[in-house]
């Protein structure tokens, strides 16, 4: 969940890795460290985020053309300058930054101790370094030494290395943890993510677990772990660097949702993709959703309009939870894997225990991602670089993705076309945000919220207050609307604001009456309902949507509001929603 970046190039090398090392803070910002050769390897590292480091250390007077860098999501010490990346061994000989946990440090740490290496951290990542100036030391060649390094990790692991005595090389390795490598003229890059070095290269390699790569300014070599050449594809980028950026935005995440308009037309030109691998399954009687977070939500929208459209048994399950379900999973399941980077750990290890034995799909937003080469088959979600903590462009993009995919397995028509539809009513979402800064304002001081809705808008209600979670550390609980009655009424009082989710279709008689029984209890409401609804006047405050966005449709626009609301609470109480305390963007780690 940490983030990398290293580069090799014809100039000084600070302030280009200085730049690009901030584009991936959303990956971690409990720390920022850089290293840097010249005639020795220079660090500077501290804790926070990068420009209150920065405006202490100055990264940008380091000199010297290769360099390392590294934001951090602290897994094992606490956020502090000692437990900062890089690391370096005894001698200041070599440095490394790591994203990943290796699982068995403890072990190699007392090893390393023992034969008199000196730690100067908590960190899992401070081994590496040792145990390649270990291996130097008993003679072995640098790539050697890495090597034999690598064998002795279990883990995952994104490393970056420098070594003062090899002042041109940089090294770098991947092992279930995203790496990738930008070629360019000017020099050559490795990164965690695309958006790093977007501004300075769209050429990309994309690396394999086990893979070693060794960068030099005019060079880039991609070995396997036995360091046998590996012949490499160059991909191009699409993305324009603005896509990356606030574009005048005060936070990447209201412009993200700002976005979602386009973002569901661009997911919907993938309609005839997703009809081409519809007609390419094999016979299936059931289907599994696997996914975590933000994706585990769009999954349980998909169960619901699955069995509702196709009567195909369907379930959904935490990645993080897999192991403990893999022995119900046959040749005759269909599983969807649900990942917005395609990197996350826990739903890759599952797809990779499975993959064998079921046919599986990856709904993915990141072209050339892990889960994408491990996958029978991929839809990709088009929603662009997501920057801001919150899942929001990611989640909308999704949710399209699995409402054309049923409307296929169904072969329903009418579905496709009010998708299309819903499309050019979501612009018409944008006109509620100044209400709900008003209601925002009302709200910000509360301490608990309940979201609640029914059918295919219960799963809207666990991401409205996942949302509200993440970003404004008000806790939020998302409740199906017929069980408050069974226990969580006796939490009810004016103090607890109401997230009502109430558009038109079956469901609403059942779910007003729960809403009526809330409000007999001094809740406060707030409800997302159709604009010619006339029976809540006067029960609280209303966000209005067009009438025909029903029950089934309505998880594609209401959640829309709610991201819209948890961004203004957050605004309200003095707190940046682009970098939520304790979260990161990509969760690499199990």
């Amino acid at each position: 969940m940490c983030g990398i970046v290293g580069c090799v190039l014809d100039k000084k090398v600070a302030p280009t890795i200085l730049k690009s090392i901030k584009k991936l803070e959303y990956r971690g910002y409990d720390s920022i460290g850089i290293a840097t050769v010249t005639d020795t390897i220079n660090v500077k590292k501290g804790q926070g985020k990068i420009d209150e480091v920065d405006s202490k250390l100055d990264f940008e007077d380091m000199g010297g053309n290769i360099g390392i860098a590294h934001v951090r999501w602290a897994t094992h010490g606490n956020p502090t300058k000692e437990n900062s990346h890089p690391h370096c061994d005894c001698n200041n000989n070599i440095s490394v930054v790591h994203n990943g946990i290796i699982e068995n440090y403890k072990d190699l740490r007392k090893e390393l101790m023992d034969e008199g290496h000196q730690f100067k951290s908590e960190t899992d990542t401070e081994v590496i370094p040792h145990l390649i100036e270990k291996y130097l030391d008993e003679g072995l060649e640098y790539l050697e030494a890495v090597q034999t390094t690598i064998k002795r990790l279990n883990g995952s692991y994104a490393l970056a290395i420098l070594n003062k005595d090899m002042p041109d090389t940089l090294i770098g390795v991947r092992n279930e943890s995203p790496l990738i490598v930008g070629v360019s003229d000017n020099g050559n890059y490795v990164a965690s993510d695309v958006p790093a070095i977007l501004n300075e290269t769209n050429k990309v390699i994309y690396l394999k677990d086990k893979e070693i790569i060794r960068l030099t300014k005019d060079n880039v070599e991609v070995m396997n772990l036995d360091l046998e050449p590996i012949e490499k594809e160059v991909t191009k980028i699409t993305w324009s660097p603005d896509r990356a950026e606030k574009g005048g935005y005060d936070h990447f995440m209201i412009k993200e949702i700002y976005e979602e308009p386009q973002v569901i037309k661009d997911t919907l030109s993938e309609a005839e993709k997703i009809k081409d691998i519809v007609g390419k399954f094999k016979k299936f009687n059931r289907i599994c959703f696997v996914a975590c977070g933000t994706s585990y939500h769009a999954s349980l929208v998909g169960e619901y309009l699955i069995e509702s459209q196709t009567g195909i048994p369907t379930e959904v399950m935490l990645a993080s939870e897999f192991d403990y379900f893999q022995n119900t999973i046959d040749e005759d399941t269909l599983i969807i894997f649900i990942t917005q980077s395609g990197e996350t750990a826990d739903t890759i290890k599952a797809l990779k225990k499975i993959k064998n034995k079921a046919e599986t799909l990856a709904i993915v937003n990141v072209v050339g991602s892990t889960i994408t080469r491990e996958a029978d088959h991929v839809i990709y979600t088009r929603a662009g670089p997501e920057i801001s903590v919150a899942a929001t462009k990611t989640y909308i993009s999704q949710l399209v993705c699995i409402y054309l995919l049923v409307a296929y397995l169904n072969e329903d028509e009418e579905l496709i076309e009010k998708l299309y539809s819903i499309s050019k009513l979501s612009e018409q979402l944008l006109d509620n945000e100044e209400h709900i800064q008003e209601i925002a304002k009302k709200y910000k001081d509360a301490n608990n919220f309940f979201y609640v809705g029914r059918g295919f808008n219960y799963p809207t209600a666990l991401e409205g207050a996942l949302k509200l979670k993440e970003i404004t550390y008000i806790h939020g609980e998302g409740y199906p609307a017929g069980e408050l009655k069974h226990g969580p009424l006796a939490l009810l009082d004016e103090n607890i604001p109401v997230v009502g989710i109430l558009p038109p279709g079956p469901s609403y008689n059942k779910t007003f009456n729960n809403l009526e029984e809330i409000k007999a209890r001094g809740a406060n409401l707030i409800l997302l309902c159709a604009n010619d609804d006339t029976q809540v006047d006067g029960m609280g405050d209303t966000l209005r949507f067009n009438p025909i966005i029903d029950e089934e449709l309505a998880p594609l626009l209401y959640i829309i509001d709610l991201q819209f609301l948890a961004y203004y609470i957050s605004i309200e109480r003095g707190i940046d929603p682009d970098k939520p305390k304790n979260l990161a963007k990509s969760v690499t780690v199990e």
